[in-house]
């Protein structure tokens, strides 16, 4: 019997079936695995734009309270958009201390999201029982209860290092 390309191209599609997330049933460790790790790779990105925003913060903190002991007639150099302009400290001054406000509510809303982020790779980890290499140690020293359970309790869950 010949089949018609469409035929075949609806035969070579994946059907949604129990290790399928668009199933909404199981996902398979490695598909657990991956979306943990990038869970954990968003963390760490808000983590590290937040740590570089604070380096920033107390740059601008620094450079105003200099500018507030100075002669506001005095002129000084700002960098903007790569290029290094003349002005007065009276005209500096409150551009800096507005951007040091937006750069704390931009700090702010990172923690937000971090806390955020936390809450949810915290929630995979439990959905998924989820165990990070070293912390069985930690949280779970008495096993020998454990180990008459058979092979049961050794496939619970996915390790991740």
């Amino acid at each position: 019997m010949r089949r018609t390309g469409e035929e075949m191209a609806d035969s070579g599609k994946a059907r949604p079936g129990p290790a399928s997330p668009a199933a909404g049933k199981t996902l398979t460790a490695e598909q657990v695995v991956a979306g943990f790790n990038r869970l954990r790779q968003e963390q760490r990105g808000l983590a590290s734009k937040a740590a570089e925003l604070e380096m920033e913060l107390n740059e601008h903190s620094l450079v105003i309270e200099t500018l507030r002991e100075v002669d506001p007639t005095r002129r000084c150099y700002r960098m903007v958009g790569g290029v290094l302009v003349e002005r007065t400290v009276k005209e500096v001054l409150p551009a800096l201390e507005s951007n040091k406000e937006q750069i704390n509510k931009i700090i702010e809303t990172l923690n937000q999201q971090l806390q955020t982020k936390g809450r949810e790779l915290n929630e995979f980890r439990e959905k998924h029982n989820i165990r990070l290499m070293g912390e069985d140690d930690q949280k779970q020293p008495p096993k020998d209860s454990a180990e008459g359970s058979g092979p049961k309790a050794s496939s619970a869950g996915v390790l991740v290092s």
